[in-house]
């Protein structure tokens, strides 16, 4: 696998929200780049990002120490390694760092990270960045995690776990924004529409897939009621794994921690004033940016599609 990839410099993809679908692209992203002798897998992102669904996706079954429902693991089996091999330890660590750092000094994160790798496990790093300093070697594998997803197999010559960082880091306001708009377009859209509705991604913003049959609702009467409520600075919280409020509403969610934690937090919400039929999928596209190009993104994305329409038979 390492051979096949000794040219492979760094792959993009979107970065999704909802469980469901960073879980895919976790198995995705480990079928294609995952190899038995990558030991030190580095992850870089905020929090909210997505990083820990990802994580699941790639290994299926890993105990996460930072469990998202606040269940932290103790002691931290990566801390309690007895000195070297035990028949039943663990094959996979994980550890987050900055959480742990809280805790731990960071010359003992990294040295217990060294006696892992010594001793065979594959250690999982969250944060990467941060302990990156101190081990003085590169992870075999670097996932970033923003707006899209960046993974890396790094060579002497870089990146550089900062490197990844100062892309995913600048890049996830669009994606909390952008996820957030898209909640707002099916919270003010009708409910049957609501309830047949895929999603899918683009850069700085999103797609909202109907499938055969044109919703009934008008784009610029839809548009106008989410910037309505952008202007209401609601507050967007976490409920549970399927559900956020908006203000005092209960709104269905499938990524109900990927969002700004205020409506007025959204910047410049478009929406592409006329819905795109994909003559392949049989769908009609809704499509919405964020940002201060979103006019001009929506403008580009039009042009691509009709010139793509032209050449379809």
């Amino acid at each position: 696998m390492q051979e096949l990839q000794k040219n492979h410099l760094i792959s993009s993809y979107f970065a999704p929200r909802g469980h469901a679908r960073m879980y895919e692209l976790g198995m995705q992203l480990a079928q294609l780049y995952l190899s038995p002798f990558d030991k030190l897998i580095g992850v870089i992102g905020e929090a909210g990002s997505g990083k820990s669904a990802l994580i699941r996706g790639m290994f299926p079954g890993l105990d996460l120490t930072n469990d998202d429902d606040g269940v932290y693991i103790r002691p931290l089996p990566l801390l309690d390694q007895g000195g070297g091999f035990k028949f039943f330890s663990p094959h996979t660590y994980h550890v987050d760092i900055r959480f742990e750092n809280g805790f731990t000094q960071m010359s003992v994160l990294a040295d217990a990270i060294c006696e892992a790798l010594a001793n065979g496990r594959r250690v999982i790093v969250e944060h990467f960045d941060l302990v990156y300093p101190l081990l003085g070697f590169n992870a075999n594998l670097l996932i970033g995690v923003g707006e899209q997803v960046l993974i890396s197999r790094p060579t002497l010559f870089g990146p550089e776990p900062n490197e990844i960082k100062d892309v995913v880091y600048a890049s996830l306001p669009y994606r909390l924004m952008a996820h957030t708009a898209e909640d707002l377009c099916e919270f003010c859209m009708p409910h049957e529409d609501f309830a047949r509705c895929t999603h899918g991604d683009v850069k700085h913003g999103f797609v909202i897939a109907f499938p055969e049959k044109r919703p009934s609702f008008d784009i610029a009467e839809l548009e106008k009621k989410v910037n309505k409520l952008i202007e209401d600075n609601l507050l967007i919280d976490y409920v549970d794994n399927t559900h956020i409020s908006i203000g005092d509403k209960i709104h269905l969610c499938t990524g109900p921690r990927m969002h700004v934690s205020s409506t007025g937090l959204i910047e410049n919400f478009h929406l592409l004033n006329h819905f795109i039929y994909d003559k392949l999928t049989k769908q009609y596209l809704l499509i919405g940016c964020v940002g201060k190009d979103a006019e001009a993104n929506l403008e580009i994305l039009d042009r691509q599609q009709r010139k793509q329409s032209d050449l379809t038979i």
